[in-house]
C-alpha cells in the first residue's frame, strides 16, 4: 500500500448553476478500500462518476496511476480524449452501479464476456473460462446460461460484480451497490465485496452500510455539501466523529 493509485486534486463539478463538487482532494493507495459516506445529495456518486470520466470535471484533475482521467497531457496542456479513447482508458476501472444494468436478452455468461471479447479482444474461450471462475467466486457457479430475469436482485448484482472483474481492473468503484436490493439480499452482495476487499483489490465504495464500512474500509471519507469534511480510519470517523455534520448523520443512521 505504498503507491498512490488514485489522486483527486481540487475537483469541482457543476451542473448549470448547481455546484455539486466544491474542491475534492483525495488520495487512494493501491490495495486500499475507501468508503464514501454522507447524506443523499452530498456529491458522493457524482465524484465516483468523475473518477471514471462518466462526468467531465468543471475544474481540477483526477489521476488513476500516471494517467489524467479523461485527458491526454502534452507538456502543460491537456486535451480531452474522444469517446473511444476515454472508453479505452476506462478499461482499467471497473464500476458497479446501484442498478445492475445487465443486458436482459443476454445470458449471464454473455453479459460477463462481452467487454473482454469486444473491448479487450480476448479470445472467447479464455473469456468464458475466466467468467466461469468469477461466477464461482461470487457464489453463482453453474448459472452461466441463466438470464437476468431468472435471478434475484442480489444474484444480478453479483453478476454485475463478476462482469466488472472480468475486465481485470486495477480499481473498482461501487456506487451504492446494495441500495436497490431487498434487505434480505444485501448480505450476499456485501459478503462478495468483503472477499474482494480482503483479497487486496483497490476499491472506492459509496455506501450507507455503516457496518460494512467499519469492518472493511481502511479509511472513511464523510462528504457534505460537495466537500470532504472528515476523513480517517473508520474507528475515528465512525467511532468518534469530530465534525458536527458527521455526528448528526451518524446519530440518525446508527
Amino acid at each position: 500500500m505504498s503507491d498512490v493509485l488514485v489522486r483527486a486534486e481540487n475537483v469541482h463539478k457543476s451542473f448549470g448553476l448547481n455546484q455539486v463538487l466544491k474542491g475534492i482532494n483525495l488520495e487512494v493507495r493501491s490495495g486500499e478500500v475507501v468508503c464514501l459516506l454522507g447524506a443523499s445529495g452530498s456529491g458522493k456518486s457524482t465524484f465516483l462518476r468523475c473518477i471514471n470520466h462518466l462526468e467531465t470535471l468543471s475544474n481540477g484533475r483526477i489521476w488513476v496511476g500516471d494517467r489524467v482521467v479523461g485527458y491526454r497531457q502534452d507538456g502543460n496542456r491537456l486535451f480531452e480524449l474522444s469517446d473511444k479513447q476515454a472508453a479505452r482508458q476506462r478499461q482499467s476501472i471497473g464500476m458497479v452501479f446501484q442498478r445492475f444494468n445487465l443486458f436482459p436478452h443476454m445470458t449471464v455468461l454473455e453479459n460477463i464476456i462481452e467487454g473482454p471479447v469486444l473491448v479487450k479482444k480476448e479470445k472467447p474461450a479464455e473469456a468464458r473460462k475466466f467468467a466461469s471462475e468469477l461466477l464461482a467466486r461470487v457464489g453463482l457457479a453453474g448459472r452461466e446460461d441463466s438470464y437476468p430475469r431468472q435471478l434475484s436482485g442480489g444474484q444480478q448484482q453479483r453478476v454485475a460484480i463478476a462482469r466488472a472483474l472480468a475486465m481485470r481492473p486495477e480499481l473498482i468503484l461501487f456506487d451504492e451497490p446494495t441500495s436497490a436490493l431487498d434487505p434480505e439480499l444485501v448480505g450476499e452482495v456485501l459478503d462478495v465485496m468483503k472477499d474482494l476487499a480482503f483479497s487486496g483489490l483497490t476499491m472506492i465504495v459509496v455506501t450507507h452500510e455503516i457496518g460494512f464500512a467499519k469492518e472493511v474500509a481502511d479509511r472513511v471519507a464523510f462528504m457534505h455539501n460537495g466537500q470532504i469534511v472528515e476523513m480517517g480510519p473508520p474507528s475515528e470517523v465512525i467511532g468518534n466523529p469530530q465534525h458536527e455534520r458527521t455526528q448528526a448523520f451518524l446519530s440518525r443512521v446508527l
